[in-house]
């Protein structure tokens, strides 16, 4: 069964450009380690320190395996441990979804 992880972030507001280059990096970083990255959306007008990643996979499986390949992941390591350092990222919300088809 195919799910996607739909990512709500609580950014900084003030960090806001910092966390969209945290996101450009994960474009490369996610696809590589077995992700199908839909994308990710930042604030645009409204709301200022929300933004949403949405990744899907084949099965929960596949999710786990890909976490794994992310750990050791030189690049991706560095871009988890970048966002942490600056505190970019204030509150992280993973729901794992499943398309109706």
């Amino acid at each position: 069964m195919e799910i996607t992880v739909f990512i709500r972030y609580q950014l900084d507001p003030f960090q806001r450009d910092a966390f969209e280059a945290y996101a450009r990096r994960w474009l490369e970083i996610i696809p590589r380690c077995g992700g199908e990255l839909v994308g990710y959306w930042m604030p645009h007008e409204g709301t200022n320190d929300v933004a949403y990643g949405l990744i899907t996979f084949a099965s929960l499986a596949d999710y786990e395996s890909y976490r794994a390949r992310l750990k050791a992941d030189e690049a991706g390591t560095a871009n988890f441990r970048e966002a942490e350092n600056a505190r970019l990222i204030l509150r992280e919300e993973r729901t794992f979804l499943r398309r109706v088809r």
